[in-house]
C-alpha cells in the first residue's frame, strides 16, 4: 500500500496534450534515446513522448523502456533470410554488411528497399494485433506478414520492429530515468511512481491503458497497491583498501552496521491483509516458487514489508548459488526438490511496519525494529551484525574468511542511512565490501564483435586453460602450430580447453589494442566469431566457480571479467584445468549443478 502522506505533493494533476498514435512516434523516440548520452536530454525526450502518446501506446512504451523483454516471435535467422529475399541480395553480401554495421536490426533496416506504404497504427495495435498473434501462425504466414509490415514503415520503424520481433530490444535508458520523466509529466513525487512501477515489467500481466494511468494517478488505490513492494535500495561497490584508507574514506567503523553479504536472490517479503507476496529484485512475483518463505511471512503481522535474501540453507550455512539456480529452474516443486534445496529468507531490513512506511528512519533504528519484529513473530533468520573492537583492521581480517563461510564479503550500512531508491546516496549510504575475485591466467582463443558503440571492434572473448601443465615452451608451441594447421587434438594430448567468456574489464584503448591483434591472428571465421592463433594471456577474475556437466571443461564460473592483459606472461605459463579444480576445492564449496557462465 502507498502511504497516504506521499500524495500531499501540492502539484496539480497532469494535463495531456493531443495524442499521437503512430508507432513511428515511439520508433523515433527509441532512435533519439540511443543517439545521446545526456541524462537531461533523455528525460526531456521521454517527457515529450508521454505528453503526446495515447495511454495504450505509452503503456507498452513504459514496459519496454523500463526493462520489459519482448519474447522472440521468429528466429533471427528467419529475419535475415527474409531481408535478403526482399532486398534481392545474397547472404554473403548481407553478412559483409552485418560485419560492418554490427547490429542485425540496423543491417536489415539498411538493406530493405524503400517502403510502399505508411502505417498510422499505434504501438499498442502493432504489439497486440500484429506481433503477438504471429506466434500462433505458420512459418509461411509469419514470413508474409513480416515482409508486409516492413513495407509499411520507415527506417526507424523497421529498425524498431525487427528488434521487437527478434526479442533484441535494448535501449540506453535506466529505469530511474523513466520514473523521473513520468513523475515530471504527472506532477507526482518520483518515489510514488517508482513504487507503483514495481512489478510493471512482470510478464504475467500485459501493459494496458489502465495500468499506465494508474502510474500517473493522484489518488491512492489501496486494493491495487495491496501486494505492492517498494523500490529496492542498492549498494555502491567499495574497492579493497588498507584499514587506514578505509578509516579516511568512511570514518570510524563504529558508525557502520556490518553484515555478511550473502549470495542469493534479493527479495521483499510483503504481508498485508492476511496475504503474503514475495518479490524478487528483478520485479518478478515469485511467491509460488518459495513456499518456505511464504510460511515464514505468514507469521508476520499485517502491514509488514521486509527486505532480505532468499538462500538455500543446508548444514547450518548458506549453500552455493548454483543449488538455488536449480531450484529456480524447477517447474514442479517435488518433495525431493524441497529437501535437496531448502530455502530460507535472511532478513536484513524493514521497510513497512503496521502499514506505515518506515524507510526514512535511520538504519540503526530500523535494525532494532527488525530484530523486535522477527523475535516476536517469526522464526526467520536475521543477518547477524559483525562488530569488532579492532575497527577496520579486525573487520578486514574477518572478511578474509568469507569464502569458507559461503558468503561474498560484507555489507556496510551507515547508522544514519535511510532506505533510498536505486543506487543513490541521497537518503544514505550502503557499501558492498566484497572479497577480491578468484583469478586465473588464461589464453584468448575466440573473439566476437561487440554491440552498440563497440560494434566495430572485437570485444567479446572466449578463454581457455591448458589441459595439463606444458612440459616447456616448446610443447606449448607445438600445440599452437597444430591449431594453425587445423589439426584435431589427439586423445590425451596437451590442448587448450575453453572454459569462460568475458566482455568487460578493459579500457577502450586496450580493446582497440586487442582488436588489432585479433585481426592479425585470425585463423577462421564463423559468422561473427573468429578463431585465433593463441598469442595472448589474460588474468580473468570471477566471483564463483563450480563443476558443470554442461561445459566441455567440466567447470563454469560466475561473473567472469578481464582483470588485465598479461603481456609479461608466456603462453606455456598460463593456468590449467588443475588450477581451476584447486579453486573449487579450496575457494568454493562443491555443487553438483551448473553455475552461471
Amino acid at each position: 500500500m502507498l502511504p497516504r502522506r506521499l500524495f500531499a505533493c501540492g502539484q496539480a494533476p497532469f494535463r495531456r496534450a493531443p495524442v499521437l498514435r503512430q508507432m513511428k512516434r515511439f520508433s523515433h523516440l527509441y532512435t533519439e534515446l540511443d543517439a545521446t548520452t545526456s541524462t537531461n536530454d533523455k528525460v526531456a525526450a521521454l517527457q515529450r513522448y508521454f505528453a503526446s502518446a495515447a495511454a495504450e501506446d505509452a503503456a507498452w512504451a513504459v514496459y519496454f523502456l523500463a526493462g520489459g523483454k519482448p519474447r522472440q516471435v521468429v528466429p533471427t535467422a528467419v529475419l535475415r533470410g527474409l531481408a535478403c529475399q526482399a532486398a534481392g541480395i545474397d547472404d554473403w553480401l548481407f553478412e559483409e554488411s552485418y560485419q560492418a554495421v554490427g547490429d542485425l536490426a540496423e543491417t536489415i533496416a539498411h538493406v530493405l528497399p524503400p517502403p510502399e506504404g505508411d502505417s498510422d497504427e499505434g504501438l499498442a495495435a502493432w504489439i497486440e494485433q500484429r506481433l503477438l498473434p504471429l506466434r500462433g501462425t505458420s512459418p509461411q504466414e509469419q514470413a508474409e506478414a513480416i515482409v508486409r509490415y516492413w513495407n509499411e514503415l520507415d527506417w526507424h520503424g523497421r529498425f524498431l520492429l525487427t528488434k521487437l520481433i527478434g526479442g533484441g530490444f535494448r535501449v540506453g535508458v535506466s529505469r530511474l530515468l523513466v520514473v523521473r520523466a513520468l513523475a515530471a509529466h504527472a506532477g507526482l513525487d518520483a518515489k510514488i511512481v517508482a513504487q507503483r512501477m514495481m512489478g510493471y515489467t512482470d510478464g504475467k500481466a500485459a501493459p494496458g491503458p489502465q495500468r499506465y494511468l494508474a502510474l500517473l494517478s493522484h489518488e491512492a488505490d489501496l486494493e491495487r497497491d495491496a501486494g505492492q513492494p517498494y523500490p529496492f535500495f542498492l549498494a555502491h561497490q567499495l574497492e579493497s583498501m588498507a584499514p587506514d584508507a578505509m578509516a579516511a574514506k568512511l570514518g570510524d567503523a563504529a558508525g557502520w552496521l556490518v553484515e555478511w553479504k550473502y549470495d542469493g536472490i534479493r527479495a521483499q517479503l510483503v504481508k498485508r491483509g492476511g496475504q503474503v507476496w514475495v518479490w524478487s529484485r528483478g520485479e518478478e512475483l515469485v511467491t509460488e516458487r518459495f513456499p518456505e518463505v511464504v510460511a515464514l511471512g505468514a507469521a508476520l503481522p499485517n502491514g509488514t514489508v521486509l527486505d532480505g535474501e532468499i538462500l538455500v540453507w543446508k548444514d547450518d550455512r548458506p549453500a552455493p548459488f548454483a543449488l538455488l539456480q536449480q531450484r529456480i529452474g524447477r517447474k514442479t516443486l517435488t518433495k525431493k526438490v524441497l529437501a535437496d534445496a531448502p530455502v530460507t529468507f535472511m532478513a536484513y531490513d524493514v521497510l513497512e511496519w503496521q502499514g506505515v512506511d518506515v524507510r526514512g528512519m535511520p538504519q540503526r533504528e530500523r535494525r532494532s525494529l527488525l530484530e523486535g519484529i522477527v523475535a516476536g513473530a517469526s522464526p526467520m533468520p536475521v543477518s547477524p551484525l559483525q562488530q569488532r573492537a579492532g575497527g577496520w583492521a579486525e573487520l578486514a581480517a574477518l572478511r578474509e574468511e568469507s569464502r569458507e563461510r559461503g558468503v561474498e564479503g560484507f555489507m556496510l550500512k551507515h547508522h544514519a542511512a535511510g532506505y533510498g531508491v536505486g543506487r543513490t546516496k541521497a537518503e544514505g549510504t550502503w557499501w558492498k565490501w566484497k572479497i577480491d575475485p578468484m583469478s586465473v591466467d588464461c589464453v584468448l582463443i575466440y573473439a566476437q564483435r561487440g554491440h552498440g558503440r563497440r560494434a566495430s571492434l572485437y570485444t567479446d572473448y572466449t578463454f581457455a586453460v591448458w589441459s595439463r601443465t606444458p612440459r616447456d615452451e616448446a610443447e606449448a608451441a607445438e600445440v599452437v602450430a597444430a591449431i594453425e594447421r587445423r589439426d584435431p587434438p589427439a586423445p590425451g594430448a596437451l590442448q587448450l580447453v575453453p572454459f569462460a567468456k568475458a566482455y568487460s574489464g578493459l579500457t577502450d584503448e586496450e580493446f582497440r589494442e586487442i582488436d588489432r591483434v585479433i585481426r592479425n591472428t585470425t585463423l577462421e571465421k564463423f559468422g561473427p566469431v573468429r578463431s585465433l592463433k593463441p598469442t595472448l594471456v589474460f588474468e580473468l577474475g570471477f566471483e564463483g566457480i563450480n563443476r558443470s556437466s554442461r561445459h566441455k571443461s567440466g567447470i563454469a564460473v560466475r561473473f567472469p571479467r578481464m582483470l588485465r592483459i598479461r603481456h609479461d606472461k608466456p603462453l606455456h605459463e598460463a593456468d590449467t584445468l588443475a588450477s581451476l579444480e584447486a579453486l573449487i576445492t579450496s575457494g568454493a564449496p562443491l555443487t553438483a549443478g551448473p553455475a552461471t557462465r
